[in-house]
């Protein structure tokens, strides 16, 4: 009964927070704060983005933009985890390879993602290689640091356990090392799905040919504003869905768990 309360509570909450942040943005929009041309009402918006999932804006739908951007995103996070997570989990029991990826890897994680737009331009121009470079350097350091994190702090007696039973290095990382740290791999790739989404928008404002972020430029130029907020909402709502759906991932790894 609690339970159902709070999520009726939370729902008010929700509904009440986008009512108030619509109400404030028509109120804006219609004594013209800016000038209309620069920021429509709400339900322009709206009229847009329903025009553009028919009428084509550069080249493709809404839709169709939507779904370069997805299948770039896609393949760039497949890339970081598939990378990170073994990476990491490796590096947390061989202390040699930790000796050896730490110090480049921690040279290179505090460069910004965006920082390698130019260089993915001069490597791959307006192709998929640009923005899966991106994507991955946006990605891969939280999917990297959480599984390492995850795999140091195992409890001790699990792998003393594995030992005593003849378990080797490579059984130890799938069989102890990588159950164990599956709360941390799972809040490491929210936060590298997060920062990959996010990397992805803005390598397409400048190495893509198609995408969601190329048509918020090519509006930006058109002085087309409602454009550019069909493409904000719409990248919001698809960060938000690929949030949500990793928070159900954890959510089920710690059941099974018995979290």
């Amino acid at each position: 009964m609690g339970e159902e309360l709070d999520r009726t509570q939370f729902v008010w909450r929700s509904a009440t927070g986008l009512l108030i942040f619509f109400g404030l943005w028509s109120f804006a929009a219609g004594i013209e704060l800016a000038p209309r041309k620069f920021l429509p009402l709400p339900w322009e918006v709206v009229g847009r983005g329903i025009t553009l999932l028919s009428e084509p804006f550069s080249g493709q739908t809404l839709q169709g933009h939507l779904a370069a951007s997805l299948q770039r995103y896609l393949l760039g996070f497949a890339l970081s985890a598939g990378v990170g997570v073994p990476l990491g989990l490796l590096m947390g029991w061989y202390r040699w390879l930790d000796n050896m990826v730490s110090p480049l890897f921690d040279s290179l994680r505090f460069i910004a993602p965006i920082a390698w737009v130019p260089f993915a331009a001069l490597w791959f121009g307006t192709g998929i290689g640009g923005p899966m470079l991106i994507i991955f350097a946006g990605a891969f350091p939280p999917c990297l640091i959480n599984a390492y994190r995850g795999a140091r702090f195992v409890e001790k007696k699990y792998i003393e356990a594995a030992q005593v039973y003849g378990a080797s290095g490579p059984r130890v990382v799938t069989e102890v090392l990588l159950p164990a740290s599956l709360p941390s791999i799972i809040a490491g790739l929210r936060i590298g799905a997060g920062a990959g989404w996010q990397s992805l928008i803005g390598a397409e404002l400048i190495a893509a040919n198609t995408g969601i972020g190329l048509m918020m430029v090519r509006a930006q130029g058109a002085l087309d504003t409602s454009i550019v907020m069909v493409g904000m909402i719409a990248v919001g709502l698809f960060g938000l869905l690929i949030d949500v759906a990793l928070r159900g991932v954890e959510a089920w790894v710690n059941r099974t768990r018995g979290r």
